[in-house]
C-alpha cells in the first residue's frame, strides 16, 4: 500500500505540491491524473525516496522506501525510461539491477520475454526506438517481481500493441492483490484501465474517487429521434428538460421548435434521464425511434474538475 500524508515539496520559492493526502490500495490500478506541473512527478520521485519531503510523509508498506528491507521486490517504478546507458544491451541493463537487488539471472530472461524485447536482447539500448525503451523500462520495474508498482507516463511510444498488453498485464497485476499507481495523459486508455482516480492540481489534490463516481457525477445528455420531435420537445421542456435540436449548438425552447414544417429529428435532452424520456413519449403517444444515452467521457469529466 502507498500512503501519501500531508506531503508538501517546496523547491526554493516554488511549492511543487502542498498538503497532499492520498492512498493506494491493492487490488487495483489507481490512475494519478493532473495537467504538466500538477505536481505528480514531483509526488512520485518523493514517494520512491529520491527526494525528500518539506513535510509530511510518504510511505510504502508503512514505511518510507530507503527502510524497505527489500526494496526490489516490495516495488517497481518507471520514471524516465530514455536514463538508460545506451551502450548496454538490455540484458546487461537488467542483469546489472538484478545482480544489486540479489535477483536470479532467470527473472531477467523472463521479463524480458513478458515485454517482448527477447529477441533484441543482446543488442544495444542506443539503437532502441522510444517504444522499446518504454518497454525495458516496465521490465526494470518488474524484475523483482514487486507487490506495488509505480509508473509515470508508461504509455508514451508504445504501439495499439503494446498498449493493450499493458494494460492487461495492469489489470492482471491489481487482480492478484497488487498495489498499482499509473500516470498518463491518454484519458482515452486511463479510462479502460484504472479503477479508481487521483487528481491534482497545482499541487493539492482536487479529487479521490472511483471512475464510475467521478463519470456518474457528470451526466452527459440523452439523443432521442422521434417522428414527433415537436411535440416531444414541449413535453419534456414541461417536465423539466432542457431540450435542443441535435444540429444546433444553441438551446431554443421547445416552444420556439414546435411548428409544422418541424417534423422528425433528433433532440438532445439534459435533465431526464433514457427511462423518464422513454415514459414521457408512452404516456403522451410521442413514437421513439432512437433514445441513447450519451456518457460523457475521462477527458471532458476531467478538464471540468479541473478547471
Amino acid at each position: 500500500m502507498i500512503e501519501v500524508m500531508n506531503l508538501t515539496k517546496v523547491y526554493g520559492s516554488t511549492r511543487a505540491i502542498s498538503e497532499l493526502t492520498f492512498d493506494v490500495k491493492p487490488g487495483q490500478v489507481t490512475g494519478f491524473l493532473g495537467h504538466n506541473g500538477a505536481g505528480k512527478s514531483t509526488a512520485m520521485q518523493v514517494i520512491l525516496g529520491l527526494h525528500s519531503p518539506t513535510s509530511g510523509k510518504a510511505l510504502i508498506n508503512g514505511v518510507r522506501k530507503r527502510e524497505l528491507r527489500d526494496p526490489m521486490r516490495e516495488v517497481g517504478a518507471m520514471l524516465d525510461a530514455a536514463e538508460v546507458q545506451g551502450g548496454r544491451s538490455a540484458f546487461d541493463h537488467l542483469q546489472a539491477l538484478a545482480d544489486a537487488g540479489g535477483i536470479a539471472r532467470r527473472r531477467v530472461v523472463r521479463v524480458l520475454e513478458e515485454v517482448g524485447l527477447a529477441g533484441v536482447a543482446r543488442k544495444r539500448i542506443a539503437g532502441f526506438s522510444y517504444g522499446m525503451r518504454q518497454r525495458l523500462g516496465i521490465a526494470a520495474a518488474l524484475l523483482g517481481d514487486p507487490g506495488v508498482l509505480i509508473l509515470d507516463e508508461p504509455i508514451n511510444g508504445l504501439d495499439p500493441d503494446g498498449i493493450r498488453w499493458l494494460r492487461a498485464l495492469l489489470r492482471s497485476m491489481a487482480a492478484e492483490g497488487r498495489t498499482i499507481l499509473l500516470s498518463s495523459h491518454l484519458m482515452t486508455e486511463m479510462s479502460l484501465t484504472a479503477d479508481r482516480l487521483i487528481v491534482i492540481g497545482q499541487g493539492r489534490l482536487i479529487e479521490d474517487t472511483s471512475m464510475e463516481e467521478l463519470l456518474a457525477r457528470f451526466q452527459g445528455d440523452v439523443q432521442v429521434r422521434s417522428p414527433q420531435a415537436a411535440r416531444l420537445a414541449v413535453v419534456l421542456e414541461m417536465a423539466g428538460a432542457t431540450v435542443r435540436l441535435a444540429q444546433e449548438t444553441g438551446t431554443p425552447a421547445a416552444s420556439e421548435m414546435a411548428s409544422p414544417s418541424w417534423g422528425e429529428g433528433d433532440l438532445l435532452v439534459t435533465g431526464l434521464s433514457a427511462a423518464a424520456i422513454g415514459d414521457a413519449a408512452l404516456a403522451n403517444d410521442c413514437a421513439i425511434h432512437e433514445l441513447v444515452a450519451r456518457h460523457v467521457s475521462l477527458e471532458e469529466a476531467f478538464m471540468e474538475i479541473t478547471q
